[in-house]
């Protein structure tokens, strides 16, 4: 069970990074030109947003499953186990609530200007943070 769930969360950071990536490519471009504000655009927010959301998700439930029975004070002493179980998922908590106020924001704003400015400053912030904390050393 674990290995599925790693294996999907691995393949799904792909997708949010691609989802990402592509949001805050729109938002620049948006933000840079004077482009109208489509149905396109809050497709591709919503769906960076519930790739990084089942993403953080999944990381959640492996967490739990993985420090079911670890000291903590074990894992602040060793810098692998750190990053892979403090760092990691404390990026991940805070780049999905970067996407989801970025969402919001984006939804709410009156004007392409701000919309596009929105996406562009919060999807690019998650999409940062994201990329901070990936573990290259496992990417293929």
């Amino acid at each position: 069970m674990r290995e599925i769930l790693l294996n999907i969360h691995h393949y799904l950071a792909f997708a949010a990074l691609i989802l990402l990536a592509w949001a805050t490519i729109n938002g620049i471009m948006g933000t840079t030109s004077e482009k109208m504000w489509e149905g396109k655009h809050r497709k591709v927010n919503l769906f960076a947003l519930i790739a990084t959301h089942t993403m953080f998700l999944l990381g959640l439930i492996l967490m739990v499953m993985a420090l079911s029975n670890v000291e903590m004070g074990a894992i602040m002493k060793n810098a692998v186990a750190r990053k892979a179980y403090i760092e990691h998922p404390t990026v991940g908590i805070l780049a999905a609530v970067l996407v989801t106020i970025g969402n919001a924001k984006s939804k709410k704003a009156v004007g392409n200007g701000k919309r596009f400015k929105s996406t562009m400053i919060f999807f690019g912030l998650a999409l940062v943070l994201v990329l901070s904390r990936l573990p290259f050393d496992k990417l293929f």
